[in-house]
């Protein structure tokens, strides 16, 4: 089982940047492949990006591409999500997932059901 907490949010002008973090728990972390979500009011929940269990392989949504990176510290059971060049657009909650262990495969890497852990989210609002 992986709980998964987000910090980092927060106020920002538009091309400022924050860094998010998602700290989680759980003796198998660094099996998982990760990734990030966004959610704005009145919107679906919007794939940003994913990275392998190994940290080395990343993908991310076109929307974010060269202004965000993913990373993770499996000795610290910890992913980030690193935000450049933010624009009002980016202003959503936040949320980390860790992929489902029964057959992932079935979704692609951006399909929200391809995650069977899910944090609580943090807020991110991009000021223009």
């Amino acid at each position: 089982q992986v709980q998964l907490v987000e910090s980092g949010g927060g106020l920002v002008q538009a091309g400022g940047s924050l860094r998010l973090s998602c700290a989680a728990s759980g003796p198998t972390f660094s099996s998982y492949a990760m990734a990030w979500f966004r959610q704005a009011p009145g919107k679906e929940r919007e794939f940003v990006g994913s990275i392998r269990w190994s940290g080395n392989s990343t993908y991310y949504a076109d929307s974010v591409k060269g202004r965000f990176t993913i990373s993770r510290d499996n000795a610290k059971n910890t992913v980030y999500l690193q935000m450049n060049s933010l624009k009002p657009e980016d202003s959503a909650v936040y949320h980390c997932a860790a992929e489902r262990v029964d057959r992932p495969y079935r979704y692609t890497v951006s399909h929200p059901l391809r995650y069977g852990y899910w944090g609580q989210g943090t807020q991110v609002t991009v000021s223009s």
